[in-house]
């Protein structure tokens, strides 16, 4: 079993310790990411059963720190690994993880929660149908906050999920055991998705790629699709821009919408030089002054490449996140109020966390000012598209502050402490929820304690193939440190 390796760091001449959780080693997941396993595989270096066999020790490893995993499937893993074909598909064994709130045949689908008592799905939904048919091995699902509303999973009863480069923070959410796993080197890939950030938060918070794709680009489950405004895009976090580009490529051969172009093959950079629009000032707020400096630097490296960096004001009008946060606190609401119908008699209201019962709350007191809400959220993307006919990328931080610790989001502080915080530091990321344009965070900063900071870039509806283009140059440019390092 890997050992977990103290890291004692000097930068700047400052002397700080951080106990970073590292599952890398000598074995059969080595330094690989998912594409490199590929190579490995058609090159017989390794088997399918070694993958598995050393993703699951190494999940064992780091688990009882990060508190990534919510339902363990070891043995299926196992069993598919060892059949002939198990899964086929470009991807065909390389181990993974979905997240909790996708239905995958015979694991049960807990959300982030213990409100109810679980039952094994009964058959795939429709985005773990897909998924699986790039040959993705899933090893079971992993942690989340409860439902996804919250940026940082801190249960109550169920415990944190910690950040491998500091545990004292937190992995960011809702995808967070997806991103601890997936940093920390528990597997190259993972399945994640993003309401509000939760592809780009964790991703900004573990020094991953991150890209939320455009609306209809991948597919959702059945109530995903129920929403009134899909507002959530699945996706995954993986270490190298590659795996993400080879994960979306493997996608579109299993899943393909004709109303979106075809993101295809995106191997490398693009030559075309870019106009890019960069914004400090989120919605609510001006981004402190340490993620704004980071910024101001990613746009000089970006013009140092050839593109060219103009400062804009947020176009946004500041209405934007008050019909958001009425709009997350709906889903809140009908989660709620329909538990004992949709999940069975066994739901406890009483179970859940304060941020859940007091999104429900302020939903259930402004339900009448729902209908404009929602009308104004769809209208967003005609606000943006005034901005990308003048620009082809947009660049702001991924959040508007550094990772906070651990029981900065704890779920049993008052609604409203929770709420305040979270509004603050989810500042940049739910535009994208909202207009169904893609975006990507970046690990190309770090903090001054020395964690990862996202930066993150935003293009036109259908565009995420220019969004990995420049994803390939700016990791060449600046490679991104990495936790085994």
């Amino acid at each position: 079993m890997p050992a977990l390796r103290l890291s004692e760091v000097v930068r700047l001449g400052t002397v700080w310790r951080m106990n970073r959780i590292s599952a890398f080693g000598d074995d059969a997941l080595g330094d690989f990411d998912a594409v490199g396993l590929v190579q490995q595989l058609a090159a017989g270096a390794v088997s399918r059963s070694e993958l598995v066999e050393a993703a699951i020790a190494r999940t064992e490893a780091v688990n009882p720190t990060l508190n990534g995993l919510a339902y363990e499937a070891f043995d299926r893993a196992r069993t598919r690994a060892a059949a002939a074909q198990p899964y086929g598909g470009y991807f065909d064994g390389v181990p993974s993880y979905l997240k909790d709130n996708v239905a995958v045949e015979g694991m049960p689908t807990m959300n982030g929660t213990d409100a109810w008592n679980p039952r094994p799905e009964r058959g795939d939904g429709d985005f773990a149908r897909s998924f699986l048919a790039t040959g993705l091995a899933p090893l079971g699902k992993t942690q989340m906050s409860e439902f996804g509303f919250s940026a940082s999973a801190e249960h109550s009863r169920l415990g944190p999920v910690r950040n491998p480069w500091n545990p004292e923070h937190t992995a960011g959410a809702s995808s967070s055991g997806s991103a601890a796993f997936v940093a920390a080197g528990a597997v190259p890939i993972a399945h994640a998705n993003d309401g509000g950030g939760s592809i780009r938060i964790p991703a900004s918070c573990n020094g991953l790629v991150g890209l939320k794709p455009s609306r209809g680009r991948l597919p959702l489950d059945r109530k995903l699709r129920q929403m009134p405004l899909r507002i959530v895009a699945n996706g995954v976090v993986t270490r190298s821009v590659r795996d993400t580009a080879a994960f979306y490529r493997e996608m579109e051969r299993v899943y393909r919408t004709p109303r979106l172009p075809a993101i295809g093959d995106v191997t490398g950079p693009g030559a075309q030089r870019l106009r890019i629009a960069m914004c400090t000032q989120s919605i609510t707020r001006e981004a402190s002054p340490e993620v704004r400096e980071l910024t101001l630097k990613t746009a000089a490296l970006l013009e140092e490449l050839g593109h060219k960096v103009t400062t804009i004001d947020n176009p946004v009008p500041p209405r934007f996140m008050n019909d958001f946060l009425l709009y997350w606190s709906f889903l809140a609401f009908a989660l709620v109020r329909s538990g004992r119908r949709t999940l069975g008699p066994s739901f406890d209201r009483g179970r859940l966390d304060n941020l859940t019962l007091g999104l429900d709350r302020y939903a259930s007191r402004n339900l009448h000012r729902l209908p404009s809400a929602i009308a104004r959220l769809s209208r967003m993307r005609r606000i943006t598209s005034r901005v990308t006919q003048s620009y082809d990328v947009v660049l702001t931080p991924t959040l508007a502050d550094v990772t906070p610790r651990i029981g900065h989001l704890d779920p049993t502080l008052d609604y409203q402490q929770i709420i305040d915080r979270l509004v603050e530091w989810v500042a940049f990321t739910p535009l994208q929820n909202a207009t169904g344009e893609p975006a990507i965070s970046l690990p190309l900063a770090e903090s001054a304690s020395g964690l990862p900071v996202g930066m993150m870039f935003a293009a036109p509806w259908g565009h995420e193939g220019r969004l990995l283009q420049l994803a390939y140059e700016l990791e060449h440019a600046r490679p991104w440190r990495r936790i085994q390092d």
